[in-house]
């Protein structure tokens, strides 16, 4: 999955595609690098960040989305906006990726009366203070119970099982070491039967690691998505698509040989 942010403040690249034309120019050499799914953002949600007005929020995505809809691949709209969720899946939206895993009145049925798909992501906290003081007694467990509710209730409000993904929410309301946990235990996650997707690219927690600053740290978004397939994920959301795809296809050709 291929980071597309139209917006001015996101932690890796925010600024650096503000209007539709260079966004779109960005998306498609995210296809050509062999991006399989792109996804669309519109409002930062890095730690400190503030919530966006929805008619700015629509105005920076809903003319990507117009040029990219039914293009090569398909295209997911990341916003926790249940208008903006309807207005992206009538324009083509194939997915529509919440932070806020459908918990806003009216994201349910927003997503529930289409046939897209939908990522439910877990954050403990809201984005502007997640990053406080972030506390759990055992992260996978509890972020495992928070998703399989979640799926629960996506699962009642008549979206089917095969249209829903989970993610774990790296870097929403985690310390490097509930990070790593939750990268070590993967595996878990498997129980909720759904597909798992991972979201480790340039993150802060890989500079913490490394001590490499935002736009230096292709080698450990590359060596994170790896390890969050091998551990079980099925989609990782990555800026670096060639990068990462290059090292994939590596891995699955061994895998391949034996």
């Amino acid at each position: 999955m291929g980071v597309v942010n139209v917006t001015p403040d996101s932690f890796s690249d925010g600024g650096r595609f503000p209007d539709a034309a260079r966004a779109v120019a960005h998306a498609r050499a995210l296809i050509e690098e062999g991006a399989d799914i792109l996804d669309i953002g519109g409002e930062s949600t890095r730690p400190g960040a503030l919530p966006v007005p929805l008619e700015e929020e629509r105005r920076r995505v809903l003319p990507v989305l117009e040029a990219l809809a039914g293009g090569a691949v398909p295209v997911s709209v990341d916003t926790r906006t249940p208008s903006l969720m309807r207005e992206a899946l009538a324009a083509g939206a194939s997915m529509i990726n919440d932070i806020n895993a459908l918990m806003a009145p009216g994201t349910l049925d927003a997503v529930a009366g289409s046939d897209a798909a939908v990522c439910l992501m877990h954050k403990q906290g809201e984005p502007e203070h997640m990053q406080d003081n972030p506390r759990y007694d055992d992260v996978v467990r509890e972020v495992r119970e928070f998703l399989r509710d979640r799926v629960a209730a996506a699962l009642a409000a008549g979206i089917a099982r095969e249209r829903i993904v989970v993610d774990p929410g790296f870097g929403f309301g985690k310390t490097l070491e509930h990070n790593l946990t939750l990268l070590r235990g993967l595996r878990q996650f498997e129980a909720l039967q759904v597909p798992l997707l991972a979201g480790l690219s340039r993150k802060g927690m890989l500079g913490r690691i490394t001590g490499r600053e935002v736009g230096e740290r292709v080698y450990a978004s590359v060596a994170a998505a790896l390890i969050a397939v091998q551990n079980g994920a099925s989609i990782v959301r990555v800026h670096d698509v060639a990068a990462t795809r290059d090292a994939l296809q590596i891995w699955n050709a061994v895998r391949a040989s034996g």
